[in-house]
């Protein structure tokens, strides 16, 4: 059995809080989605549940690639969390989503905004350090967000 208090995963985007926050929102919006008995809806809380989990996928991906691809895809993910907002909006307009769901969606989604934007500033700030300096101090700042 593993241990709880692992520090590192062998898949660094497992150490980040965005990520976890990021598929948090995507089991929530699920569970509020399969609530809703509506076929007429079916295709766009399709794209709904889309836009969430590519909040958390291009995280994923982008930990995989060097600092400059790693921001992009924080910002593709910052994109999905747009298509998000709209998405929720809509179907809250529609009486899909209550208020206190598209409030704690639009809540979260804030959130997740400020934890990517502040990475990708600590990438960006990484990217200008000297570089001599060790990696491993970079990864241990990510770990943060």
């Amino acid at each position: 059995m593993e241990s709880a208090e692992k520090s590192t995963t062998f898949f660094r985007f497992e150490d980040l809080r965005i990520y976890h926050k990021a598929v948090d929102y995507v089991g929530w919006m699920y569970q509020v989605t399969n609530k809703i008995d509506n076929h007429d809806s079916d295709h766009l809380l399709q794209k709904l549940n889309s836009s969430a989990r590519d909040i958390a996928l291009n995280i994923a991906e982008g930990s995989a690639r060097n600092k400059s691809q790693f921001i992009y895809y924080l910002k593709m993910a910052k994109s999905s969390i747009r298509e998000c907002l709209v998405y929720t909006t809509v179907t809250h307009g529609l009486n899909l989503l209550n208020d206190e769901e598209e409030e704690y969606s639009r809540t979260q989604l804030m959130e997740m905004t400020k934890m990517i934007g502040a990475l990708i500033s600590s990438l960006q700030r990484g990217s200008k350090r000297d570089s001599h300096e060790d990696d491993d101090e970079d990864h241990n700042e990510e770990r943060k967000y």
